[in-house]
């Protein structure tokens, strides 16, 4: 609960600083608010505290609140310029993504399912506000708009399964739930399977998941840059860490019967998510296809349930929310100096620009999944996962979808390295150097030392 209170605390501070205009005060405050939330994470490890009944803070929620806020504070280190640009009021675009970073660990500690929906809520409407915050800007109005559309018609199908759960089972508690299903395992509820498959549906439009994921690529592509990078990595990673709370642990006992609809929709993740972005020109519309792709990735963790799911998923997410931070870091220092975020941009980009060519390399080589990096280590475990329930099939699939992938990541590094371009000098400043190389660092010590998180939970 501290950790959401400092948050929040935090978020109204900045916006009272921006009313006073102490714009340079702005993001010291949120550095000391987010670095005090992670000294409170870390101190309440192995306390498993709950709350009111409604939320707990077991090491699950703590090992991916940390994650989430780092990459939070990482991505704030990339606002520098960055917002002012447009609009003079930036603190209302921290206080909006700090109020979304509360709602993200609500999702991360709910336990009862009520306290999901609160969760969703609060971190989708900033969202709403945050891909259409440029209001002169049609693709950010668009943007919003979709996400907005999108994002109400996902939380029907969410509540309408919350409700039918809470009709088969008389409670939104969920010990009481999985308590329930254990006692009646041969007697359950009719109701209670297309409330499963509703919820089901409702956290994979929330994770862009095929066949749901239609809205992701249009609103990554017209949205502030820097709030895709939120979205598709803060975000995503807490939509994941609520689909395995709830599936995992509470629901496990149906996992015969919810796998099969699950296999179904990790297998059109892979196979839309790596198939459409072969074909995009546009980097940042390539990153929103591959989210989807690793989407599927990620969903592996619950195909077979063992001791290491939720470990082998809080290792991926830490691999693609760093390496992805590096990718739209250095698109946001193109865009500026090019105008363009096309593949194009970064031609001859590692001949005047050595150390960033080389951490998005870095980056680029551990979302394909190459030794050495975070990434492989990530995909590694999700294979290894499912190998163990026998579903060699599926991991097949997985594998040529993988080495799809491969080519459209090394067309960046290609183009940075094997073509001629205009030679630029990327104007990159102190933050942004501090966040690549901190990105780049944790995306090849996890590669290299995987067990220093690997049995955290």
């Amino acid at each position: 609960m501290n950790i959401i209170i400092t948050i929040t605390v935090t978020a109204l501070v900045v916006l009272y600083a921006g009313l006073f205009k102490a714009r340079k005060a702005l993001l010291p405050i949120i550095m000391i608010g987010l670095l005090t939330s992670l000294a409170f994470a870390v101190t309440s490890w192995n306390t498993s505290e709950t709350h009111y009944g409604m939320m707990q803070m077991d090491n699950f929620a703590l090992a991916f609140s940390v994650l989430t806020i780092l990459g939070t504070l990482v991505i704030f280190l990339l606002t520098q310029n960055y917002f002012s640009a447009s609009s003079e009021n930036i603190a209302e675009y921290f206080t909006l993504i700090l109020f979304s970073l509360a709602g993200i660990i609500i999702m991360l500690s709910y336990k009862n399912m009520s306290m999901l929906f609160i969760g969703v809520e609060i971190m989708s409407v900033s969202l709403y506000i945050l891909a259409g915050i440029r209001k002169s800007d049609f693709a950010s109005n668009e943007a919003s708009l979709k996400y907005f559309l999108m994002g109400a018609f996902s939380t029907g199908f969410l509540l309408f399964g919350i409700t039918l759960i809470y009709g088969a089972t008389g409670s939104f508690d969920l010990e009481v739930i999985n308590r329930y299903l254990v006692e009646n395992f041969r007697t359950v509820s009719p109701m209670l399977y297309p409330g499963i498959i509703l919820v089901m549906i409702g956290l994979s439009f929330k994770i862009g998941a095929a066949p749901f994921h239609f809205w992701t690529p249009d609103v990554y592509e017209g949205a502030p840059t820097l709030i895709t990078t939120f979205m598709s990595t803060v975000v995503k990673t807490a939509g994941f860490a609520a689909f395995i709370r709830l599936f995992a642990g509470t629901l496990g006992p149906l996992h015969d019967f919810w796998v099969s609809p699950l296999i179904v929709i990790i297998c059109l993740t892979l196979f839309v998510g790596n198939v459409t972005a072969l074909f995009q020109k546009n980097f940042k519309r390539m990153l929103a296809y591959s989210s989807i792709s690793h989407a599927g990735y990620l969903l592996f963790s619950l195909v077979a349930l063992t001791g290491g799911s939720s470990n082998s998923v809080l290792v991926y997410a830490a691999a693609y929310t760093f390496a992805t931070i590096i990718a739209f870091a250095v698109l946001i220092l193109v865009k500026q100096k090019t105008g363009s975020d096309h593949f194009d941009s970064f031609n001859g980009l590692g001949k005047k620009n050595p150390l960033i060519a080389f951490v998005l390399t870095v980056a680029m080589l551990s979302l394909a999944g190459i030794p050495l990096t975070a990434g492989f280590i990530g995909k590694y475990l999700m294979f290894l996962n499912v190998m163990q329930g026998y579903q060699v099939y599926l991991v097949a699939f997985a594998i040529l979808n993988a080495l799809v992938g491969f080519y459209y990541y090394f067309r960046v590094i290609i183009a940075m390295y094997f073509k001629e371009g205009h030679e630029i000098v990327l104007e990159t400043p102190l933050q942004y150097r501090a966040a690549l190389l901190f990105s780049g660092i944790i995306t090849l010590f996890l590669g290299i030392y995987p067990a220093v998180i690997l049995n955290l939970i």
